[in-house]
């Protein structure tokens, strides 16, 4: 009876962390839609920069994140190893890009700036910005990115005792129909009840 909850329980580790990667992973790319800075420049012009500005390789590493997931449920122990560490390194890249634009949002706003008034260079931009107002995205970002890193990690650290892929997928032993029959196959379908002499 002890033995079912003990199969159980790398099962339920292997769901919950394969879960909680792909949440992770679709919070980035939401995020990354959002508008992460209200720009307000010396003239009166608002400008509203999403994170496809301010952190564009965001959708990238979320999509390759959620690739990755996917092949998590299939891979086996070696490659499961593998595919932690690569998680682990997606989320260190998360960090980045996220602190990168929460540290210093006018370089994260300057390609939205530049678009709107036609200004450019990292100084004349600078001095056409009044006031910025930063959202909680980035923040957000930031947040994902270190549970994307845990998670990579849980992943190493778990994936040796996850269950393996049942075998209903693996492809049956298939024998010719009119292959010769031995005294060993009689006997079995003596055994089974049926009788050999018949081409049933």
């Amino acid at each position: 009876m002890t033995d079912a909850p003990t199969r159980r329980a790398p099962r339920r580790t292997k769901s919950m962390v394969i879960l909680a990667s792909a949440v992770l992973a679709i919070l980035t790319l939401v995020s990354w839609t959002q508008v992460w800075f209200g720009v307000t420049l010396v003239d009166g012009t608002t400008i509203d920069v999403d994170g496809q500005v301010a952190a564009p390789a965001l959708s990238a590493l979320a999509l390759t994140s959620l690739v990755l997931v996917g092949a998590l449920s299939i891979a086996g122990p070696v490659f499961r190893v593998v595919f932690g560490a690569l998680e682990s390194l997606i989320g260190v890249a998360v960090v980045f890009s996220g602190v990168l634009a929460a540290d210093d949002p006018v370089a994260a706003s300057a390609s939205a700036i530049s678009t709107a008034t036609g200004v450019s260079g990292a100084s004349s931009v600078a001095d056409l910005v009044d006031t910025i107002d930063g959202g909680f995205w980035p923040w957000l970002v930031i947040v994902c990115g270190v549970l994307i890193i845990l998670a990579g990690v849980a992943i190493i650290v778990t994936s040796r005792t996850w269950p393996t892929a049942t075998r209903k997928y693996q492809a049956a032993r298939l024998e010719p129909a009119d292959a010769q029959r031995t005294s060993v196959d009689d006997w079995d379908s003596l055994s089974g009840g049926k009788d050999p002499t018949t081409n049933d």
